[in-house]
């Protein structure tokens, strides 16, 4: 998941990056107050324009702590040893699709360096101490995401460090509105055990791509408010989800739902007076005329946190209904769950739950765009080193809920 920040012009610091800079590792006691200043740095959109501003909360490395293997990387500028950037990395193991086995693959995210210190070189070499830790861990690939609009973003992974465009995602968002979603009668909702989901999402995700091996770390984690399955009330009495693991329902959706506020806040600036008092007078009008249930602009000008719904999957005749009512139920979790601001879900372009999650076009992007790099020199698999660079990609790629 990547958000844009628009391009402002700095001034350049003209001492050679070579030489002026070193990378080391993360260490919160001694570097914790310096990283949250320059990110907050980072974090400036152009006046008039409105941008989506990223909030941390607790310690900087909290996003990538629920992974067993990761590490944070600052560089230091000039004698002083001032923290001009910053870069975050976090290693699994993951589905290359198509059965083609698992893969030790690295995750590259929150690279920041600040906006005075730009265009040195700072980005490049903190990516490649980055990438020389993964080979350490025995990593073979390592990957990125960002928004496909993100030209200095972009460039910078494919044209300086040799990583190549891989996949597309869509980011489907759904505002939480102040009213209730209506639940069909007909559908009964189930929550599954982490065991039971466990072993469903094996079976679902066996042909996915970047499907974690760890996903049962994933579904008892305390970030994650649970799996749930939809099925029709009819199909209820020929399925005991509490006894036949082995056999599952003719139709069913399921998903799970991860809380990512305890890790990170949103909030939009940067819009003009009258964008602001437009979503501000949708709410007054829904408050004064709650029975129209008016799809009122919720309040993103403060912070607010979101829900991520993963593991989205369906199957039988019946199953985009099932997937909309848990999308429906989902919204009214967070619609409980105060300061939550939106329901979002990231899933691949030929993925089928893509038509039938409910979310707004003007807040969703179509194109998450992902890129790869092979970085170890073992050439002696039963594949070629580049196939899965160069492969086409399966219908489905599950979305790390830790990723973002």
């Amino acid at each position: 998941m990547s958000f844009k920040v628009a391009a402002q012009t700095f001034p350049i610091c003209p001492i050679n990056a070579e030489e002026a800079v070193t990378v080391r590792e993360y260490d919160e006691e001694r570097d914790k107050a310096a990283v949250e200043e320059m990110e907050k740095r980072c974090e400036v959109g152009q006046k008039g324009k409105p941008s989506l501003v990223t909030d941390l909360l607790g310690d900087p490395i909290c996003r990538i702590r629920h992974f067993p293997s990761h590490v944070m990387m600052i560089a230091e500028y000039g004698e002083e040893k001032t923290i001009v950037g910053v870069i975050r990395v976090c290693i699994k193991t993951v589905t290359r699709g198509n059965s083609l086995g698992y893969v030790n693959m690295a995750y590259i995210l929150g690279l920041r360096v600040s906006p005075t210190h730009r265009r040195l070189g700072i980005g490049i070499k903190l990516v490649q101490e980055t990438e020389n830790w993964c080979k350490k861990k025995g990593v073979e690939y390592t990957y990125i995401a960002t928004d496909c609009t993100n030209e200095p973003s972009v460039n910078l992974f494919t044209r300086k460090c040799s990583y190549s465009k891989f996949r597309a995602l869509s980011m489907l968002v759904q505002p939480v509105h102040a009213h209730y979603k209506p639940l069909n009668s007909n559908i009964t909702i189930v929550r599954l055990t982490p065991k039971l989901a466990e072993i469903i999402y094996r079976r679902a995700f066996a042909n996915a791509e970047f499907f974690p091996q760890d996903i049962g770390s994933i579904l008892s984690n305390n970030l994650n408010l649970g799996t749930f399955m939809a099925i029709p009330k009819k199909n209820l009495s020929k399925w005991n989800p509490n006894t036949e693991i082995d056999r599952l329902p003719s139709c069913f959706a399921i998903l799970s739902v991860w809380n990512t506020k305890e890790v990170f806040k949103l909030q939009v600036k940067g819009v003009s007076k009258l964008t602001y008092a437009f979503c501000k007078g949708s709410r007054v009008l829904d408050s004064c005329m709650p029975w129209l249930k008016l799809p009122s602009f919720p309040d993103v000008f403060r912070q607010f946190g979101v829900y991520f719904l993963h593991g989205l999957h369906m199957e039988g005749e019946h199953a985009p209904r099932l997937m909309k009512a848990l999308c429906g139920f989902a919204h009214n979790m967070a619609r409980d769950d105060d300061g939550c601001g939106a329901v979002v879900a990231e899933v691949g372009h030929g993925d089928p739950v893509r038509d039938v999650i409910p979310h707004w076009r003007k807040f969703s992007w179509a194109e998450d765009l992902w890129c790869i790099k092979k970085i170890s020199n073992d050439d002696d698999d039963d594949h070629e080193p580049s196939d899965w660079v160069k492969s086409r990609p399966s219908k489905v790629i599950y979305v790390d809920p830790r990723d973002l």
